[in-house]
């Protein structure tokens, strides 16, 4: 699907368009289901998000609520099929001109139009410096023209390459082809938002009382740190698919309080499954555990721009002396598989090598490391000192522990561990206030530039600091080669390059846990790690 030539592309924009939506996504329920009178659904979101406006976000917990109440131009199914949303179609010249036209009759919340104006606000927005997008780089990355220029404050917003042919129709010119440009107009970061209550309400926009929406459901409750309320947007174009009326999203960090009140009949669907619970709740609900292999990286960023970090020989030690075999398969084991790529060896329909050292001993692997580390300076005299954040929970911190404690047995080094809350350790990494940090990428479409990406020379999730002029160009040239052999072969270049140069650590590859009520209907994750509540129904029980 991404390596695909014109014509191929071509058909398959037209049959995309011509699809059926209904068949393609929103509730389907089965004729021998009888559901349930209260159609209410509450989900755990796992930590309060820092802003639900779609330019602005970042994190998935931002993202799970901003997908079910705003539309893209494109919707992505979770089988990976890109089917039509805000557009009803669009057509494009040499992957490099698209062109989308807007449903006809589209409204926001309000009862407004959505117009192609407010496509293109938005995605100026998003580039705008002065918006300070974490996403910001996301326009360049998929080559849309002066976005990059845009970004780095040398060109105003308005030279953005998306302007309104009309009050419906929306064109895109990008700086070269990208035939996988879809993929990027269905990312939450490029989701329009309305001009005149953006332009009216500055940053209070996204308030209950303020915000209006174009996607399934619209929030009318924001308690911070205790829930966010959203209903059923009757204004929404395909309102007569969807089922559940109302959804409650509850922002709990605390997995024992959240596996407790899922218990008692609190919460629908959990956020994921406590790794010191799994086996018992697996027992127990057995039919109630939901596992689901993601496109995803559970690492650790290095602060590269801080010394001893910005020393190759350390952050190679650091990665070699951590058992990830013991991290994924004891301290977690709950399906995860041990990481030495930072990016899933089989994504966008190609499949990878990892380097050399993954078939390595762990003996060999803490040898190479103490030598390493002796050579940049580092002994039993003068050992290694840092400092490991995590964002608040059980299983990071399980996670954390556990690696400390093979830094110092392999290594000598001295790791304390901090942790704070997810928003205060976004702004953390932001400021470059740290030594190593926790994170984790999921997809933001399938296709290894998702991950690579964000290790590019100045992007703006780049939080690392990390820098590599051989990196960034196996990057450009994955974009401009044509062939899929070839860009194969760049990736694998730039997968090698990181492998050498530890920017971060990989621990483990994603696997989204989860309990989910046997009454929840239509529940489905896509490899990205989203479920929309609009597939969703409650069967009467």
């Amino acid at each position: 699907m991404f390596q695909t030539n014109k014509k191929q592309l071509a058909l398959y924009t037209i049959i995309a368009a011509a699809l059926p939506v209904s068949q393609t996504f929103a509730a389907t329920v089965p004729a021998n289901v009888t559901l349930a009178s209260k159609q209410v659904l509450v989900r755990n979101n796992g930590s309060e998000p820092a802003t639900i406006d779609p330019q602005l976000a970042e994190s998935n917990e931002a993202f799970n609520i901003i997908l079910d109440c705003f539309s893209g131009l494109v919707n992505i199914t979770p089988q990976g099929k890109i089917v039509p949303d805000l557009a009803d179609k669009w057509e494009n010249k040499d992957n490099t001109i698209w062109t989308f036209h807007l449903r006809p009759g589209i409204v926001w919340s309000n009862g407004k139009p959505v117009t192609a104006d407010d496509v293109v606000f938005s995605w100026q927005r998003l580039v705008d410096p002065k918006t300070a997008s974490p996403y910001a780089s996301f326009a360049a990355n998929a080559h849309i023209l002066n976005a990059e220029a845009i970004a780095a404050g040398k060109m105003p917003a308005s030279a953005l390459g998306v302007k309104a042919l009309n009050a419906t129709t929306v064109q895109v010119t990008l700086s070269q082809p990208v035939s996988y440009f879809l993929q990027f107009v269905g990312h939450p970061s490029l989701f329009p938002v309305s001009k005149a209550d953006v332009e009216k309400y500055g940053d209070k926009w996204t308030q209950p009382e303020n915000i209006v929406t174009s996607g399934a459901y619209k929030p009318t409750q924001w308690v911070v740190n205790e829930k966010l309320v959203a209903e059923r947007n009757d204004k929404y174009w395909d309102n007569k698919a969807t089922v559940i009326n109302q959804v409650t999203y509850l922002p709990i960090a605390d997995q024992a309080a959240m596996i407790n009140r899922y218990k008692t009949g609190e919460i629908d669907i959990t956020d994921t499954i406590p790794t010191i619970q799994y086996q018992s709740l697996k027992k127990t609900y057995t039919n109630q555990v939901h596992s689901t292999d993601l496109l995803g990286v559970y690492y650790y960023k290095f602060n590269t721009a801080k010394a001893p970090f910005n020393d190759i020989r350390v952050r190679e030690a650091l990665n070699l002396a951590l058992n990830k075999k013991i991290i994924a398969e004891k301290v977690v084991g709950q399906g995860q598989k041990p990481a030495d790529t930072l990016m899933p060896l089989n994504i966008g329909g190609m499949k990878f090598t990892p380097p050399d050292y993954s078939t390595w001993s762990q003996e060999k692997r803490n040898a190479a490391a103490k030598k390493l580390l002796a050579e940049a300076g580092f002994n039993a005299q003068h050992p290694l000192s840092l400092n490991l954040l995590y964002n608040t929970s059980q299983d990071h911190q399980r996670i954390a522990i556990a690696a400390t404690s093979m830094w110092k047995k392999n290594l000598g080094a001295n790791v304390s561990m901090s942790n704070q809350e997810w928003k205060t350790m976004l702004e953390t990494m932001r400021q470059g206030n740290f030594d190593l940090v926790r994170y984790t990428w999921l997809a933001d479409y399938n296709e290894p530039s998702t991950f690579f990406n964000t290790f590019r020379t100045n992007d703006t999730q780049n939080t690392t600091r990390y820098s590599n002029p051989d990196f960034d160009k196996a990057l450009k040239q994955a974009s401009e080669d044509t062939s899929p052999a070839k860009i194969k072969q760049d990736y694998q270049t730039a997968s090698d390059i990181l492998s050498h140069d530890i920017p971060a650590i990989p621990v483990y590859y994603y696997v989204q846990n989860q309990l989910v009520k046997p009454f929840v209907g239509g529940f489905t994750v896509s490899p990205l790690g989203f479920y929309l509540t609009r597939d969703m129904y409650i069967i009467k029980h």
